[in-house]
């Protein structure tokens, strides 16, 4: 059965992040799609655009919202939003499937992310929707549209909580180093859940009133410059820490001791003992914790939910432009995923903790370098929380206020309602990583593999694409695969829970 007939001006009043709708669009007004006008953009002549000017007047696409978001920027967007507070637990990931499976997996997942944005791309320009949201409404009705935003709200908010979750347990940490204690005290600056909430009111709140998510590529470029100093960082530290690490006599290479912050490892805390090979890297590995760097490898491109409001507010948007600014994001956040998960390997091998920050505490807790680190991921996860609210706020938008012009009211209410249900979680939950390890398990595949393959073989014209058409059929085996990764993450979730186990995180 053929997905709900929308009329052609009815497909046209968009919702769009500034809560703007096309109120009047005569019935012979109809947007050019993605091929007819700006295809012929070419990759290079778009790097012209990459640091924004000022705004022309242009036709509009789509929507009455003209796009102003330069290329450039859209890219930092988008590269922000893919990176997540994964690239902390890759090296361990490689640790655990060895260098030559992990570079295996990890390419299978940014072409498979790729694929799934150019069937997200492509649904879009045949409907003239951009909003996930509305093309799961477009291909099947209010449920497809409610279970869009349903994955959209609970994946971004499992994100967003994990960032801020970074920020309760790492911040006190770096508080504690700058002052040199080598306790921690009861004063209130060195509680993280004082410091989430501080964090959360005078950093992240102000960046997302924002009315329009392009406003944040400079925040999004700023935090990408932190991440890689972080990368920098690791590479200049595999040079500098000796294998094996110098840990006889339970001291290490500064003399503190090593149970200094032993509290906060997410690994295991029993040094292992010298051994032949222990300082030998593994280029093929299969044991009992592989199995759960499957589902952190596969959900580390998560950023589909972006990826149309950044196409809504794109400079002369076109299909072949976004797909060229998602392709380089990919490819930047796959470099970056690679380099920082093999040099952290290389330094530590199979000690290497499953948070790689920590593990470097084992070898000196007050490294100046390290704790410039520290400050710099916090930077970064603290200024992705804004772009993944933007997805949220327009999930909420378009199950409860669907049609409403842009209220300033509306918008700050539900940023602050959102951001104090997620500090209140962070606070609260003490086992927050297996929650949002189940939310990632479910709302993710959905998002990646899923909803972008039923969307496209509903909305694709049957004229244009029979069922039995190679595209539809790799559609088809592309949802397939989306279900089978959502069986498999959860299994290793509940599997987990049964032994008592307490691995299970996730890459956003």
């Amino acid at each position: 059965m053929e997905g709900p007939e929308l009329p052609v001006q009815a497909e046209m009043v968009e919702l769009v992040p500034n809560g703007k709708h096309a109120a009047a669009l005569g019935t012979t007004t109809i947007p050019s799609l993605p091929g007819d006008r700006f295809d012929e953009n070419q990759c290079g002549a778009e790097m012209e655009e990459f640091l924004p000017h000022g705004s022309e007047k242009k036709q509009t696409h789509f929507t009455d919202f003209e796009g102003k978001t330069s290329f450039g920027m859209s890219v930092f967007n988008l590269s922000n939003a893919i990176m997540g507070s994964g690239i902390l637990g890759l090296a361990y990931a490689m640790a655990n499937t060895g260098i030559i499976l992990f570079l295996f997996l990890l390419t299978a997942v940014a072409l498979l992310s790729s694929y799934s944005i150019h069937l997200l791309l492509k649904s879009s320009g045949i409907v003239g929707i951009r909003a996930y949201e509305q093309l799961g409404f477009r291909a099947f009705g209010t449920p497809g549209k409610l279970a869009a935003a349903i994955a959209i709200t609970l994946q971004n908010i499992g994100a967003m909580s994990s960032y801020l979750y970074i920020v309760k347990s790492e911040v006190p940490l770096v508080i504690q180093t700058f002052l040199n204690l080598e306790e921690k005290t009861t004063d209130w600056y060195l509680n993280g859940n004082y410091l989430v909430i501080l964090v959360s009111v005078t950093v992240i709140l102000p960046l997302a009133l924002m009315k329009q998510l392009g406003y944040l590529g400079y925040a999004s470029g700023f935090s990408l410059s932190c991440m890689v100093f972080f990368l920098i960082s690791v590479i200049y530290k595999k040079f500098q820490i000796p294998c094996p690490l110098p840990e006889q006599g339970g001291n290490i290479t500064s003399g503190i001791n090593v149970t200094l912050g032993s509290e906060h490892w997410d690994g295991p805390a029993a040094p292992l003992p010298p051994e032949v090979g222990a300082c030998t890297p593994s280029f093929f590995t299969l044991n009992s914790q592989t199995a759960y760097t499957i589902p952190i490898m596969a959900f580390a491109f998560v950023c589909h939910p972006e990826v149309l409001p950044i196409y809504t507010e794109l400079k002369n948007p076109s299909k072949k432009k976004m797909q060229c600014i998602s392709n380089i994001s990919i490819t930047v956040m796959y470099l970056m995923y690679f380099l920082a998960a093999l040099f952290g390997y290389l330094t530590f091998y199979g000690r290497v903790e499953s948070e790689l920050l920590h593990t470097y505490s084992r070898v000196d807790p007050f490294d100046v370098l390290i704790l410039c680190v520290r400050v710099a991921v916090l930077t970064a996860v603290t200024l992705t929380v804004p772009i993944v609210l933007f997805p949220v706020r327009r999930a909420i938008q378009q199950m409860l206020f669907q049609g409403k012009n842009f209220s300033w009211i509306r918008h700050v209410a539900i940023a602050v309602i959102l951001l104090t249900f997620i500090n209140l979680l962070v606070i609260f939950a003490p086992s927050i990583l297996g929650i949002f390890g189940l939310i990632g398990a479910t709302s993710a595949p959905c998002l990646i593999f899923i909803f972008p393959a039923i969307f496209y073989i509903r909305i694709m014209p049957k004229d244009k694409e029979p069922l039995r058409s190679t595209p539809k059929i790799l559609a088809a085996c592309f949802a397939l695969l989306g279900v089978l990764f959502m069986i498999m993450s959860l299994s290793f979730i509940i599997t987990d829970w049964a032994t008592g186990g307490g691995r299970s995180g996730g890459s956003h």
